[in-house]
Formats: structure tokens, C-alpha cells, sequence
């Protein structure tokens, strides 16, 4: 096998199982450890991941690569999922917020289908747009200033009217979790302190989030472990992740 195909190797389980082992690498691939560390090593030097101890998970660069319109055909099976699992918390005639982000872009859409009254309140104008096709669903946009990469809207005048409600629900989105500082965090402090707003004005809070997002940190912390009720995700993380989890009180919900 050339180097190059055990590259693109390496990066397809890093997107698959949000870290590898040098060990487990090793035994795949047929080569000895060292070999594994020099192809590590290599690959991180092209910032496509950051090597830990043992291994490598994701790069930190790796959420700032696309923005949400960007992102809408990553993950879809896995997204799916996660919509599927999240419509199992919500209840009819609840108000719950539907935050940036393209897992709730399906989650609306699975509201619209299962025809159930609801008020839904989102800052994201594609998730409005599905919502229009719902007779049942009384959707509400918390308007702003309009940010083209997220295609949704963000700031202060979007968080004065977020504090005005009270949700039931809230479904929010991450960049991925800090768990030296047991930190949720996104990309930017005009959305961090937007998806603030949301958690302090809703009853209960869920992450919705792939994964390999477990994995891999953004530059603003928006919130702590203790603050969110659960995560809604794909497949759970190593054995480690989910005690820290669990000792925080964070619920993980998978399919």
C-alpha cells in the first residue's frame, strides 16, 4: 500500500471513529507503531489532525473549514439519526427552539411531518422555510442581524428576543466539547453568546451532534457539562468521555 492510500485511510476512520490508536493503526494496517507515529506526524503537519498521546483525533482547524451551508450534505445518514432520536424528547402543543444548525435543518422537517401542534421558534432561516409547509406548526424567527455563513441570524438584538420566551425545549448545536474544561464551545462569540441566550431561556437543553465532534474543541465556550439536561448523537464516545459526561448530569441519547 502507498503512503497516500494509508493516509486517506487514516483520515476516513478519524472521520468515522473521531480518534484512532497507534496501536489499532498498527495491527490494520500490517506496519509497526513507528511507522504509524512518521504517518501521524506527517498528516498533522498538513493540519488535517492533532496527534495525542497514543494516537490522534481530529483536527481543532477542522469545524472552521466549512461553514453551515457548507456542511448541509456532510454526515447525512448521521444527522438523520440524530433528528430521528431528537423527536423522540419533544411533546405536542410544547414551544421549542430549533438553534443554527444543519441537524435541525431534518429535524424540522420531521415536525412538519409528524403533524403535531407546536410553536417553533428558530434563528436559522432554513429551518423557517421548511416549517412554512406545516399547518399545524406556528413558527416564529427570531430575527437580527443576518450572517451569510450560517445563513440565520445572530447578535444582540437576536438574543434580546430569545430572552423574551420561555422554550420547553431547546435542540442546540456545537462545534465539539472541551473536556479539560468540561466546556461546550462553537465558533465565535456572536453565536456563543447567542446559543447562551437560548440555554438560559429554556426548561431543558440538548446538544444535537455527530459524533466525532466528542473529539475536537472550537475557540468559543458557550456553556459547561452542567448546564445542558443531554446530547443527542449518533453513536456514543470512548468509555472516558461518557463518565465525564454522566458525572456532569448530561443524559447521552443515541438511536
Amino acid at each position: 500500500m502507498f503512503i497516500e492510500e494509508r493516509h486517506e485511510q487514516i483520515l476516513e476512520r478519524l472521520m468515522s471513529e473521531g480518534r484512532v490508536t497507534v496501536k489499532e493503526l498498527s495491527q490494520f494496517f500490517s506496519v509497526t507503531e513507528d511507522c504509524v507515529r512518521k504517518d501521524l506526524k506527517a498528516l498533522e503537519k498538513e493540519g488535517r489532525l492533532k496527534r495525542t498521546y497514543g494516537g490522534a483525533v481530529m483536527s481543532t482547524d477542522y469545524p472552521l473549514m466549512r461553514d453551515v451551508i457548507d456542511r448541509r450534505e456532510i454526515n447525512g445518514e448521521k444527522k438523520e439519526d440524530i433528528a430521528r432520536t431528537a423527536l423522540e424528547r419533544i411533546r405536542e402543543n410544547e414551544t421549542i427552539f430549533l438553534d443554527i444548525s444543519t441537524t435541525n435543518i431534518l429535524l424540522a422537517r420531521l415536525l412538519v411531518q409528524w403533524e403535531k401542534r407546536l410553536v417553533v421558534v428558530s434563528n436559522m432561516i432554513d429551518i423557517l422555510q421548511v416549517l412554512s409547509a406545516s399547518r399545524e406548526i406556528t413558527a416564529i424567527g427570531a430575527g437580527g442581524t443576518m450572517v451569510r455563513t450560517v445563513n440565520g441570524f445572530l447578535g444582540a438584538e437576536t438574543i434580546e428576543f430569545i430572552s423574551r420566551y420561555s422554550f420547553d425545549r431547546a435542540f442546540v448545536g456545537t462545534c465539539g466539547l472541551d473536556f479539560t474544561d468540561s466546556a461546550v464551545t462553537t465558533l465565535g462569540a456572536e453565536d456563543g453568546l447567542t446559543k447562551k441566550a437560548v440555554l438560559k431561556s429554556s426548561r431543558h437543553s440538548y446538544l444535537v451532534m455527530e459524533n466525532d465532534k466528542f473529539y475536537f474543541n472550537d475557540s468559543y465556550k458557550f456553556a459547561h457539562f452542567d448546564e445542558i439536561d443531554g446530547i443527542i448523537t449518533n453513536r456514543l464516545p470512548d468509555a472516558s468521555s461518557v463518565q465525564a459526561l454522566e458525572n456532569a448530569g448530561v443524559t447521552l441519547y443515541v438511536p
